[in-house]
């Protein structure tokens, strides 16, 4: 699988994401299959898991510890504070949860997961909680520092800060933010919410993407035309279009997808796309087809949240 690099650390470029695994928005999530899919990833050659405080309130933490408990020094842990506990005291706090929830006695790599002031959370000096990270960096509680749904703008006043390793945003072939030359992008939805494999809802009440602009109107329409382009590409290639979404991405330079996966063969299907080599024509024609759905679209946010 493709390597990359985060701060000292090196993972494969696909990373198993653990928001399903918190069940909180999202519908019909089974723990047993949760776990079941974690370790498919393991098995696969994932190396990185990404979780967050924030998913289920610690249960995506606890279902993610558990799985791999017994492997827990062949794997990396990522896991965010939360946009709620920013202060210095309480990212010390948060920190010592999710080591408690994670089973571990250190995060491999801690993000703030969203700006302070976000959701009408309190607004907290970003010196004070990039303080708060790098003493426990030193303490060697955590050992590489992140951040996530940061602009550009917000990215480069971190970096004046402190030593940051890494940007955790959405991207995907339908959905382009920007691609920092400074950290690794750690490219969170990376299936479009599983529109990039074949899903357009409608969706179960109280899964977040029933809130997902891509769902909805012009935007769903253009998707559904450039799926049938890159149907046909897959089956050139003998692979499904999920995989060929993310053998995109990572073909990046400084780029890892975080896939979550419902089941253990999902997770298996989602790891081979780290092995699967395109060549430069098709990585052009494919990158052009999805220019198709995301030069339409000029909203800041995938979901029609408040922020």
């Amino acid at each position: 699988m493709r390597e990359v690099r985060i701060g000292s650390l090196t993972t494969g470029a696909i990373v198993a994401g653990g928001w399903q695994a918190g069940r909180e928005d999202w519908a019909g999530i089974d723990d047993a299959e949760s776990a079941a899919a974690f370790r498919a990833y393991f098995d696969a050659g994932v190396t990185m898991f990404d979780t967050a405080e924030e998913y289920g309130a610690g249960h995506g933490e606890r279902v993610l510890g558990q799985s791999l408990r017994d492997v827990r020094d062949q794997v990396l842990f990522a896991t965010k504070v939360s946009w709620r506990n920013l202060a210095a005291g309480k990212v010390v706090e948060a920190c010592e949860q999710s080591l408690r929830n994670l089973g571990t006695d250190r995060i491999d790599l801690y993000q703030i997961h969203w700006p302070a002031g976000t959701f009408g959370s309190p607004v907290v000096p970003l010196e004070e909680t990039l303080g708060a990270l790098v003493r426990l960096k030193e303490q060697g509680k955590i050992r590489a520092i992140g951040v996530s749904n940061f602009s550009a703008d917000q990215l480069a006043r971190a970096l004046s800060v402190a030593p940051i390793d890494s940007l955790q945003n959405p991207f995907s072939l339908f959905w382009r933010t920007y691609e920092p030359e400074e950290v690794c992008l750690m490219a969170y939805s990376p299936l479009a919410q599983g529109l990039l494999a074949g899903r357009t809802g409608p969706f179960e009440p109280g899964d977040n993407r029933s809130g997902n602009r891509l769902f909805a109107g012009m935007h769903l329409a253009r998707a559904e035309a450039a799926l049938k382009q890159l149907r046909e590409i897959a089956a050139e290639h003998r692979i499904t279009v999920a995989q060929l979404a993310l053998a995109w991405l990572v073909h990046h330079p400084r780029v890892c997808a975080v896939v979550g996966a419902r089941t253990a063969a999902q997770a298996t299907e989602n790891a081979a796309a780290g092995r699967i080599d395109l060549d430069p024509a098709t990585l052009a024609v494919v990158g052009e087809i999805g220019r198709s759905v995301t030069e339409e679209i000029h909203e800041k946010l995938m979901w029609d949240w408040e922020l």
